[in-house]
């Protein structure tokens, strides 16, 4: 099976404060490697365009659109006879270019909402990027949150089929030449009001009582804080970056933002990132974290700065390169990009299913009426 793909979404050229490029990078390098044909559109951004540090691929294609406008006059032919058309979450004006996807594409069309938790919370209060009238008009509802999520987007607001497709990252680490870890805890991502006071309470306090110690912060779009001198700030890391910098950590802070840690089940692609390297990860608690890591083996989870402090002071480097790699083996053995890619070909191929099904059962009920009349 060869699919041709258009894929719609924030952005892929770059990585500065958007962690949806990571998970696109993964997702469609690994189709294009089973022979896909797919082609990213992401609109003009001021700052993506001057933060890009993605090449252009080699195996799939990458188109820059400046207005909606384009949309149909330089993709509808490619849009319409597409396989799949995947329109992601955060996509500007995204309400008015799922109405004329659905309306337009022939193929199967998907909603891939890599900010599950954020779309449910907002919906009711309208969001930019998708309206709960449109969830039904799409033949699929991919979503990077799992649990009992998929079944309540089907229940609750009429999508035909809604599956996981979790995020993952590039697991092709070179063990031979990971790094001596530099700093004790470390931690990226862009900056977030909800997840602030979590990153206090979980690394800035620990540092502050451990001085003879080394962390790092790294991610865009913080204020001006008053950071420990003991706590490195870093403003940028790019993905190719990503393995070596989570190399050099003896733990890895994950820190969950409020939405998604009260919905739960929404795993962030720095978990896969991390596990990847082998880096043992210490985590915030939400409902759900224990279906991709097991707790205490594969992932230290933590409630207070108490916590994170025993972790750090008391636990033997045999255990903590343990739980790091039994989390890399976990992630290699279900959470890799190939596994995405067969994923969302499975999802195809049942959404295909369901909608000849719809058109036979249509057929049935037009003939039944003829009958009746």
């Amino acid at each position: 099976m060869m699919l041709d793909i258009v894929v719609i979404g924030l952005s892929v050229t770059s990585a500065w404060g958007n962690g949806h490029a990571t998970t696109y990078r993964a997702l469609i390098g690994a189709l294009a490697q089973r022979g896909h044909r797919v082609t990213f559109l992401e609109r003009h951004a001021d700052w993506y365009r001057d933060h890009r540090d993605l090449e252009e691929p080699l195996s799939w294609s990458i188109e820059v659109y400046g207005t909606l406008r384009e949309i149909p006059l330089r993709f509808g032919t490619l849009i319409r006879n597409a396989d799949l058309v995947v329109l992601g979450s955060y996509v500007p004006e995204g309400v008015a270019i799922a109405d004329w996807v659905t309306t337009h594409a022939r193929g199967i069309t998907a909603f891939y909402d890599i900010d599950t938790p954020v779309t449910i919370a907002g919906l009711d209060r309208g969001l930019q990027y998708l309206s709960a009238a449109m969830i039904p008009r799409f033949d699929l509802y991919l979503t990077f949150a799992g649990g009992p999520i998929p079944k309540m987007l089907e229940v609750r607001y009429g999508s035909p089929l809604a599956r996981e497709l979790p995020c993952s990252a590039d697991v092709s680490v070179d063990r031979t030449q990971l790094s001596t870890p530099k700093w004790t805890l470390g931690y990226l991502g862009t900056y977030s009001d909800d997840r602030q006071p979590a990153l206090e309470q979980l690394l800035l306090e620990p540092a502050r009582v451990l001085p003879d110690s080394r962390f790092v912060v790294a991610g865009s779009k913080y204020p001006p804080l008053t950071w420990p001198s003991n706590v490195e700030r870093i403003e940028h890391v790019a993905p190719v970056h990503h393995q070596a910098f989570y190399s050099r950590q003896r733990f890895a802070l994950n820190v969950t933002r409020a939405d998604m840690r009260a919905l739960g089940f929404s795993p962030s692609v720095r978990l896969f990132e991390a596990a990847a390297c082998g880096t043992p990860i210490v985590s915030d608690r939400w409902p759900g974290i224990e279906m991709l890591l097991k707790p205490s083996t594969e992932i230290l989870l933590v409630s207070n700065t108490r916590d994170v402090l025993d972790i750090l002071r008391e636990m033997p480097d045999d255990r903590r390169r343990s739980i790091g790699e039994r989390a890399r083996q976990r992630i290699l053995a279900e959470h890799t990009p190939a596994h995405r890619a067969r994923q969302l070909e499975s999802y195809y191929l049942e959404a295909t299913m369901r909608r000849r099904q719809r058109a036979t059962d249509n057929s049935i009920d037009r003939s039944a009426q003829v009958a009746d009349f």
